[in-house]
């Protein structure tokens, strides 16, 4: 039997996401769903290994889809040590830093290791791609103003270099001779300069930048010091009060911004002006990054989910496009990310990192 096909995973909290690629098209893909009461019988994310990969082998057979046909296997990479980017091969020692969680228990942590599971019994190769962990950020980046709270590189990594790759390719240009600002605007906002290919700068969604959908960005830290301090919220209740209860949420009690165009059509005047505080702080962020790369710009982009808001990157462009030319890519298509870094690996245009020999 010929091995054609790809099988891409990109596992979540509580479902995981699969498909099957073919010459670069996606021929089938699923959203397999876990009940709380299957999850609840695990201690650990990855204890759940052997129950979520016996799932995708169902639907593969429920698809008739022979697992003798897979070439290569490719999952979502995990909370990993900080990693230059690229496509990996799965290792042993990854396998290890994502069973034990060496950045943070995460169900992404998953993917590298089912991913090697099922690419093992088939001798095949098992990558994973740009993961959450890719940090590119030179030493001066990493400087916060508190020696002992240091800057970390946690950006939409897999989505940003999608994007970017396709940006250049656009443009008749590759990748690693441009220099970019991305926009990653979904649940969380993440604004990264790109130069020449990496990821050298951005602000981590679930503490700084600007406000989001459901994320407060950065604060007043005196005011919120003080507020962790006041007696009235435990840890865990501040903590969901700025990733999760922030933002439009906090302000306008949606995460959804079809919801607030709605407010606004039907004449909102404070969701007009929450919407604009929004828009406002993205471009700010996007002016400041600008230093980053001394203002060689060839592109400020923006992708993710609000991104398909004609209303919101209209109001960032009017403060931004002096910068550079302006482009939208809204939306983010990991299965496909995750699909054309492994096959870049696969038809010998890159070559597989191997993660013990890349990490810091």
């Amino acid at each position: 039997m010929q091995r054609e096909n790809l099988l891409v995973i990109n596992p979540g909290s509580t479902s995981t996401k699969v498909a099957v690629f073919r010459n670069g098209q996606n021929i089938v893909q699923k959203n397999l769903i876990h009940s709380s009461d299957d999850l609840a019988k695990f201690d650990k994310v990855t204890d759940q290994f052997e129950y979520r990969e016996q799932m995708i082998l169902d639907w593969l057979a429920e698809e008739n889809i022979d697992v003798k046909s897979l070439a290569a296997v490719v999952g979502r990479g995990g909370l990993l040590r900080p990693m230059p980017s690229g496509t990996y091969t799965v290792t042993d020692v990854m396998i290890e830093d994502l069973k034990i969680g060496i950045q943070g228990e995460h169900a992404s942590n998953l993917g590298g290791i089912i991913a090697k599971g099922i690419a093992d019994g088939q001798g095949i190769p098992s990558y994973i791609v740009d993961p959450v962990a890719v940090d590119e950020f030179p030493d001066i980046a990493r400087i916060s103003g508190l020696p002992e709270l240091p800057r970390k590189s946690l950006v939409h990594a897999l989505n940003v270099r999608a994007v970017g790759r396709k940006a250049a390719k656009d443009m008749g240009k590759d990748f690693s001779e441009v220099n970019f600002i991305i926009a990653h605007l979904g649940g969380g906002i993440t604004i990264s300069p790109v130069e020449k290919g990496k990821i050298v700068d951005g602000n981590n969604a679930n503490e700084g930048g600007p406000f989001s959908p459901e994320r407060a960005g950065s604060l007043p830290v005196g005011e919120f010091m003080r507020l962790c301090y006041s007696g009235k919220y435990t840890q865990a209740e501040m903590k969901k009060m700025i990733v999760g209860k922030a933002g439009l949420v906090g302000y306008l009690g949606t995460n959804d911004a079809r919801d607030v165009e709605k407010m606004i059509q039907n004449g909102d005047k404070k969701a007009e002006f929450i919407y604009d505080a929004m828009a406002y702080q993205i471009a700010k962020e996007i002016g400041a990054v600008a230093t980053v790369l001394k203002g060689k710009v060839d592109a400020v982009i923006l992708t993710g989910g609000v991104a398909y808001s004609k209303l919101i990157c209209e109001k960032i462009s009017r403060r931004v496009q002096f910068i550079a030319p302006f482009k939208v890519y809204p939306g983010e298509d990991e299965m496909l990310a995750l699909a054309e870094g492994a096959q870049r690996v696969l038809s010998g245009e890159e070559k597989a990192k191997i993660y013990e020999n890349e990490v810091k």
